[in-house]
């Protein structure tokens, strides 16, 4: 039965893809063109299921482990990039690599290693288990802690506490962030930091989107994989501040008792979610009786990444 009452829906600026997934896309279907199936991928290439399932379906096969790659194949490398002993292990098979790690997560692992070399030890903020957090960390053989959250951050001990400096995972709340820093500050007055945030621009755009959307809708619907570390961040913002939010790969999964008795239904997506799925969505929305679409004002993107060599 439709809505007694004018639904809007309001749609984020920007949302969906950044440059980084942007390239790694590419870089896959590239690969796919010049040289055929099959081509190998390293992890997810991006955290998006629809995304894998389309690339799959062109010849790209993922895998965890190097040891499921024939000698001599063509292998990328996904956008969250790998620790040096996963590169070393590619090398040990003869594989030829392509990278597809994103520019702005490279600039971490070089913070990283160049720290290291100073004689710094360094602090990872980060989720334990994300590829990009164990790429990260992986870049060094020692003198680097993970810390998730405030809580650790007040229990952390290092073995030079007066040469210490700090890193983030790319796709972080940076509210989130800002309150781990300053608990190790409190512990560590002397910690260093980057001097530009590791935080990448796309990940902070989507957020300050959210927020900006957030005091003018009733429900905020997240298109993207629940293993997306950006996405679950634009669920967390938008509940941050003070709307009921959810996460949802696409339209298949809307469920349309979250918007019984909304009259503004925001729509964002995180950086890995293509903008098909939010325009299926904004149709299913409109299915159940929502009769405009509103788009919000916001940051502008032009950045693009160059692709490697042999593929450009």
């Amino acid at each position: 039965m439709p809505p007694s009452h004018e639904v809007e829906i309001v749609l984020a600026e920007p949302r969906g893809f950044c440059a980084g997934v942007d390239r790694a896309i590419e870089i896959v279907e590239r690969a796919l063109e010049k040289f055929g199936a099959p081509i190998y991928v390293r992890h997810e290439i991006v955290h998006n299921d629809h995304v894998v399932a389309d690339l799959r379906a062109k010849g790209a096969i993922f895998v965890e482990d190097l040891d499921e790659v024939p000698l001599g194949s063509r292998l990328i490398m996904s956008a969250h990039g790998v620790a040096r002993k996963v590169r070393d292990h590619a090398a040990a098979r003869d594989l030829d690599v392509f990278d597809a790690t994103c520019p702005l997560v490279t600039k971490v692992h070089v913070e990283v290693r160049k720290l290291a070399a100073e004689g710094m030890e360094v602090v990872m903020i980060g989720h334990a288990g994300h590829p990009e957090v164990e790429g990260t960390m992986g870049q060094l053989d020692g003198g680097i802690y993970l810390v998730e959250d405030e809580s650790q951050a007040g229990r952390l001990r290092v073995r030079t506490p007066d040469r210490l400096a700090y890193v983030t995972q790319t796709t972080l709340s940076m509210d989130d962030t800002d309150s781990v820093v300053r608990e190790l500050r409190k512990h560590f007055p002397n910690i260093r930091g980057p001097k530009v945030s590791d935080i990448c621009y796309a990940t902070q755009n989507r957020q300050d989107a959210v927020k900006l959307m957030s005091g003018q809708v009733d429900v905020v619907l997240v298109v993207g994989s629940k293993t997306s570390s950006n996405t679950n961040r634009l669920r967390e913002v938008a509940e941050r501040h003070g709307v009921p939010a959810h996460l949802l790969n696409g339209a298949e999964e809307l469920i349309p008792a979250w918007l019984e008795g909304k009259q503004r239904v925001g729509i964002t997506a995180g950086a890995s979610a293509p903008e098909a799925l939010v325009q299926g969505l904004v149709l299913a929305v409109k299915a159940l009786g929502a009769t405009s679409v509103r788009r919000l004002p916001g940051a502008e993107e032009t950045i693009r990444f160059p692709l490697p060599k042999g593929l450009s």
